[in-house]
């Protein structure tokens, strides 16, 4: 592709992968994260996006793409959820994609045709228990990407990816023993549970020209669980 991508989250997870992979693909990634990544050939900043949303690092050139990646997996039982839970959970899902995005529009408008992919989760559109405050956070994401994709077309691309559970170091407790792996697997019509590299596939065709009359969708790599 030969792109500048921004990608925060860049040290694990979906945001290694989509790195990993957009580097081997030929181009430049700028990562911001709390840990230092393990590809030495992403250009990382030390960013923690809950404490440092008013002071993120200047960068002066022209970005082809901006990839949100930080999240969280918060699930209780509605009648224990706090105040601070649902307000970090909004925090780092839905106010920090904002924020990132309006601090970076200057660099993306500068390339015609860039592209903007965020995260959502199958929860948002399948419900399920002990989800609300992770649900309504991630719905907050789902009608920012129809929002700003309205708003900067056609110069902008706005996308959204809908994965279920993941195996990823945030989904660790959910994967800890084998009686939970195995149920995830079976819960899923294709028997198993994503990968990074899974969704990562789908982010980079995203930030591909390959997608380039695709803008505010909502794309479910789920497995098929929340059609079928």
């Amino acid at each position: 592709m030969n792109k500048t991508v921004l990608v925060i989250g860049a040290s694990s997870g979906i945001g290694a992968a989509v790195c990993n992979k957009l580097l081997g693909e030929g181009n430049r990634v700028i990562g911001f994260s709390r840990n230092i990544p393990d590809n030495q050939r992403i250009e990382n900043y030390h960013v923690d996006v809950l404490n440092q949303l008013d002071a993120l690092p200047d960068l002066d050139m022209p970005l082809d793409g901006l990839v949100y990646c930080p999240g969280s997996i918060n699930l209780k039982p509605f009648n224990r959820l706090s105040r601070e839970d649902f307000l970090k959970d909004f925090e780092i899902n839905a106010l920090g994609a904002a924020l990132i995005i309006k601090q970076y529009l200057p660099q993306l408008k500068k390339v015609k045709g860039s592209s903007v992919v965020l995260f959502s989760t199958v929860a948002v559109q399948r419900g399920m228990p002990f989800h609300a405050s992770v649900a309504m956070a991630k719905g907050a994401v789902e009608g920012l990407t129809r929002a700003l994709a309205a708003e900067f077309a056609p110069t902008i691309r706005v996308n959204c990816i809908a994965p279920s559970l993941t195996d990823t170091p945030m989904a660790k407790a959910l994967l800890n023993t084998e009686a939970k792996a195995t149920s995830s697997n079976e819960r899923h019509p294709l028997k198993r549970i994503g990968t990074p590299n899974d969704i990562a596939e789908a982010a980079c065709w995203l930030l591909s020209d390959n997608s380039s009359w695709t803008t505010g969708q909502i794309l479910h790599v789920d497995g098929g669980l929340s059609v079928i």
